[in-house]
């Protein structure tokens, strides 16, 4: 009987002790849900496929060779300082044809959660630098799989950093529609801003800018709470389809660069003249 009773103590601990390592376990960003349905239809096929605005547009096909080609002048919507942003499916951009379009400036994607970095970034970042744009990172956010301040350094260590060289802009926090489950992301609007903060003031510290937040109103307002806790600090991305100017909320008196359409990719403008761009860049 003791023996018996040895043993399934030994058991009943070991079980105990198993539970709470999968309790305690990190949460791996390539785990977990998959990509809904409507996200699928965005050309988000598994984790790290997320991307600026996902839910507006499905992604452009990609071509045979994976390059972007586009024909015509870039619109300069409500600005004459016009930029694109780009994730991993639009492959081997050509920098140099968006130039002479006229585009300013380009948001290239670095990272997401803390196990995923997009493959065609040096090729992308460089390669917007080498054509003469001004050019920034930006990192797409899991809140559910990690703390704010652990993915702001994964994002810093692979590609999120910052010089004042004129021609880096401060990195991005693209906190949007959940692509992989709850939009959002199960947490309330407390935990969320809280999140953010850590986020952003984790970044700060290893960069001394304050992050530029990417977000939609009909996300923001809802999930965030219409929190006016970064509008002081943190510049305003806007994405915003609809409106132009864009619709304000969480507490902004105004954005500082805008999302406004994705076709035949995202394209932005910067609210105020290029030496204004200059200027962020330069911090």
């Amino acid at each position: 009987m003791g023996r018996t009773k040895t043993l399934r103590t030994t058991a009943l601990a070991t079980l105990a002790v198993a539970a709470l390592a999968l309790v305690s376990a990190p949460v791996d960003a390539s785990s977990g849900d998959e990509p809904k349905p409507i996200a699928e239809r965005a050309g988000i096929d598994a984790r790290g496929d997320a991307y600026m605005g996902w839910r507006h547009t499905p992604a452009p096909p990609l071509t045979d060779d994976r390059a972007l080609r586009q024909t015509g002048d870039i619109s300069t919507q409500g600005s004459d300082v016009t930029g694109i942003d780009v994730a991993s499916y639009q492959g081997d951009v050509d920098w140099g044809s968006w130039k002479s379009k006229g585009t300013s400036f380009a948001y290239v994607k670095a990272t997401e959660s803390t196990s995923y970095t997009n493959p065609y970034f040096t090729s992308q970042y460089n390669g917007s630098y080498g054509a003469g744009l001004i050019r920034g990172a930006y990192h797409f956010a899991t809140p559910d799989t990690s703390s704010g301040a652990t993915q702001a350094q994964y994002f810093v260590d692979h590609g999120g950093g910052w010089s004042g060289d004129g021609k880096t802009l401060p990195g991005v926090l693209d906190i949007e529609y959940n692509p992989y489950g709850d939009t959002c992301f199960g947490m309330t609007a407390g935990q969320l801003t809280s999140w953010v903060q850590d986020f952003s003031d984790t970044y700060r510290d290893l960069t001394g800018r304050d992050v530029v937040i990417y977000t939609a109103r009909n996300w923001w307002v809802p999930c965030m709470g219409d929190t006016s806790a970064f509008s002081q600090t943190n510049p305003l991305w806007a994405a915003d389809y609809q409106n132009d100017p864009p619709v304000l909320f969480g507490g902004w008196g105004f954005h500082t660069f805008h999302q406004w359409t994705s076709d035949p990719l995202d394209q932005d403008y910067f609210n105020g003249a290029y030496d204004r761009l200059v200027a962020l860049a330069t911090g």
